[in-house]
Parts: C-alpha cells; structure tokens; sequence
C-alpha cells in the first residue's frame, strides 16, 4: 500500500524537480513511461468496416500536434502512431448473435479479441507463425457500433481487471455527437440510425441520441431505426448472403427474401426498390413457367436498396411527418456504400407515382449522412493527448489481423469457402473455452482481392499501410 501511494505522490510532481530527490527512481519511472507512449493503438472491428476509422485515424488534421488545440496544422493528427488493427472476420457478422439469442457468446468474442490485442506476445497455439513479433496496445479503439453497443462496459471491466489501464473509446457516441450538432445548426429533422440489427436491438443508438439531446437542452428528437440485416456481410462477402459466382437460387441464402418472414421482400415495391439485375446480382427460383416465385439479393447494393426503402416505408407506416434529414451511418461497413446510399435516397425523394411524390413527406432533400469514424478519431486523439499518451520514441510498423477458423478443431464445420457454417457461427454456446478461432495476419488468402481493391478506391491510406505490413 505505501509503495503504491510513494507512485501517486510522485506523479503529483513535475519529473525534473522529483529527479533531484529520487534520481534511480526517476529514471525508471520514465523509461516505463515512454515504453507505454512507445506501443500501438489497438483498433477492433468484426470485419474490415473497422478500418474506416482507421483511414480516419490515419489522415485525421483537426487539431495542432504540438499544442493539442484544435485547429489543422497540416500534419496528421496521429502522425507518429502506429496501430495493430484486428477483424474478427471468422465471427462475424456481430449483427446476427442478437436475433440467435447468443449476446453472451458475442461479449465473449469480444473479450478474447482484446485480450489478443492487449498481449505482449502470442500464444503460439493460436497464431500464425508468420505474424512476427507482439507489442501491447496502449488503446482499445472500438470500431464497431454492435461490439460497442453490447460489451463497452465489459470491455473497460476487462481492461480494468488486466491492469493495463488502456483507455477505450467506442463510436457511438461519437456519431450521435456528430448527429446532434448538424441537428442544431439545421431545421429540425427525424434522424434515421441505420445499424446493424444487433446495434438495433441493443437500442444502443436511440438511448445515446435522447440522453445527449436532453443534457444540450434540445427537444427530443425523431428517431427511426432500420436494422440492415445482410448489408455488412455482403460487403465482407459472407456466404450466406452474398456469393459473386452465384447464378442461380441458392437453398443456404439466408438474407431478405420474398419467403423470409423477418425481412420480407415486398413485391409490391419491386418499382420502388428498382433492384439491380445484372450479373446475378439479383436471383430468383422460377417455376416451370418461368415465374420467380421468391428474391434472393447477391450485390451490397441491392442490400441497401432493400434497407432503405424498408426504413422509409416505415415511417410512412408509423405516421411520422418530420422527414429525415440524417441519417447515421451506424455501421463501420456502411461507408463503404455511402454514394450507393446517397443515390437511392435521391431516388426516393424524386420518385413520383400517379403524379404525386412518393416519399417527400417523410424524406428531406438533402440528408446528412453521418459517418463515426471521425469523429471517432477525434475523440481518440483527445484521449490520447489527455492522458499523454503519444509516442515519445521511434514509429514502428502497423500490423493488421484477422481471425479465421481454427481447422483443427474437429468439431468445427465449415461452408464451402472455408469459413464457419451459419449454424456453427451462431449454434455455440459461451463458456465453452474452445480455440475457436486462429489469430493471422492479412494476407492473399484471408482478404479476398475484390476487398483490395475496394480499400484503394475507399481508404487509399489504410491500403497503403496493409501492403507496407504484407
């Protein structure tokens, strides 16, 4: 105990004057310090959404590096940073563990997942001998709006209990911020928050919005919620919801359809959803008269197009007549699709029938897409600078990892791209302490080549940084 409050008196003094008293100490002291400024910052997501806040993080110019004010200095932000980034690809999507009934598994993934980044080495059962040398993080940034929504506080327990004392920053409430203030400075609007359906049911978002709005003294806004069930798995290219060499009706399709109950194809809207068919990106089952008798979706942009005209149709449905004029973005895929989503709303608002607009009484004409990941970089660089934090010492390379199923496992099963079964993914039980997973890094194999290039288009930064760490 007195050993403990001789270290909390001394960080009460300014080093160069508590070196004149306890020189050997103070030495330690500060090798110790700047052997912490000296590790990575550990940014998580279930997939490969997560690395639009790292592209944030990476070319973030909001505030002096040397002051810590803000304002652009011409240099990035987190300029002398380097970064661990992990996707949990073999779990995911986090979307889904809500609708199985398996949260807890989900807080479990979670947990092992920063426990791996919070390691000063492998366990070499679970990792790929290629990934080279460890380091522990010196923050957990979580870039993805579900594990936030579901296991925040038991991931601060986690760090607590593991005595690193890693700051954690989650995005939502970096996003509602953003929400709120483009509410202030602009006419009323309802604000949509489309999320995955796990962040959906956690109500995570919609709690966030109404405490942040009642401590600014605003009135309590619109909110409307569409889980975009599917969405971010077809952007990962999960097989159960989107294959680019399908070409016919798939029977282990598990997205929207005309026979799913949940999310239902309507095909009364099929003139308003304006699907995409070429090149298989929409499939039907035709009888032996050529009629399609059900809808599957194979392309992220018909996943959108459902979602969207899902979410607008609600709100005519529930009488709500403040048209949205923004919209959260409240995946850390979603970005991905912003001018795919930018075009349909666009679409929605200008779409007449008999005459008469169709959606304008519940769609402004401009809405504000609201993307976290920003915001979720600033909120990182406050901390960071709050708790003096920044590397004092020599940038090292970023490393990037990914999880993939643990084939030695017999129990495992596995669908015909290597990847874990739905049933599999979403059947396990919490508390069963099996290696579910290998930790490994990007590579060739585990990132398909259509990702690759999708990161060039979208995040030319983050793109850079994984072919350096190749």
């Amino acid at each position: 105990m007195r050993s403990n409050q001789s270290f909390m008196m001394i960080r009460l003094f300014k080093l160069p004057a508590i070196c004149l008293l306890f020189q050997f100490f103070c030495t330690v002291l500060v090798a110790q310090e700047k052997n912490k400024n000296n590790l990575p910052i550990g940014v998580f997501d279930s997939g490969t959404g997560g690395l639009t806040v790292l592209e944030a993080m990476l070319t973030l110019d909001a505030f002096n590096n040397i002051t810590g004010k803000p304002g652009a200095d011409g240099k990035p932000d987190f300029d002398k940073e380097y970064f661990q980034y992990l996707a949990d690809q073999a779990n995911m999507p986090y979307g889904n563990y809500a609708a199985e009934n398996k949260t807890k598994l989900l807080k479990e993934h979670v947990v092992k997942n920063m426990d791996f980044l919070l390691k000063q080495q492998y366990d070499i059962t679970r990792t790929n001998a290629a990934a080279g040398p460890k380091q522990s993080v010196k923050m957990l940034v979580l870039a993805c709006n579900t594990a936030t929504a579901f296991a925040l506080d038991e991931v601060k327990q986690f760090v607590q209990d593991n005595g690193t004392k890693a700051p954690v920053v989650g995005v939502i409430n970096a996003g509602v911020k953003a929400a709120l203030a483009y509410q202030s400075s602009h006419e009323k609007g309802a604000i949509g928050v489309f999320a995955t359906a796990g962040t959906v049911a956690s109500d995570g978002y919609p709690k966030t919005i109404r405490a942040l709005a009642a401590s600014m003294q605003m009135p309590e806004p619109v909110i409307v919620s569409q889980g975009g069930f599917g969405l971010a798995d077809a952007i990962d290219r999960d097989y159960s919801f989107y294959v680019d060499t399908a070409s016919a009706y798939r029977k282990d399709y598990k997205g929207p359809s005309v026979n799913n109950i949940k999310y239902k194809i309507d095909t009364a809207l099929l003139n308003v959803y304006k699907f995409n068919k070429e090149n298989n990106k929409l499939l039907c089952e035709y009888d032996d008269k050529g009629k399609c008798l059900d809808i599957q979706l194979n392309d992220p942009e018909n996943y959108v197009r459902y979602h969207l005209v899902s979410l607008i149709e609600k709100m005519r449905s529930q009488g709500i007549t403040t048209p949205m004029n923004t919209l959260i973005l409240g995946c850390t895929h979603y970005p991905f699709m912003r001018d795919t989503i930018r075009n349909v709303l666009n679409e929605l608002y200008n779409m007449k029938f008999n005459g008469q607009y169709a959606y304008r009484s519940v769609l402004a004409k401009h809405v504000e897409l609201i993307d976290p990941a920003v915001e979720t970089a600033k909120e990182a660089y406050i901390e960071m600078r709050k708790l003096a934090l920044g590397n004092n010492l020599s940038k090292q390379s970023n490393k990037f990892f990914i999880t993939v199923p643990n084939k030695s496992l017999k129990e495992v099963q596995l669908q015909p791209d290597g990847w874990f079964t739905y049933e599999y993914k979403y059947g396990r039980n919490e508390g069963a302490n099996k290696p579910f997973v290998l930790f490994t890094p990007f590579d060739d194999k585990n990132i398909s080549e259509a990702t690759y290039q999708r990161l060039k288009a979208a995040l030319p930064a983050v793109y850079r940084a994984v072919q350096l760490a190749k």
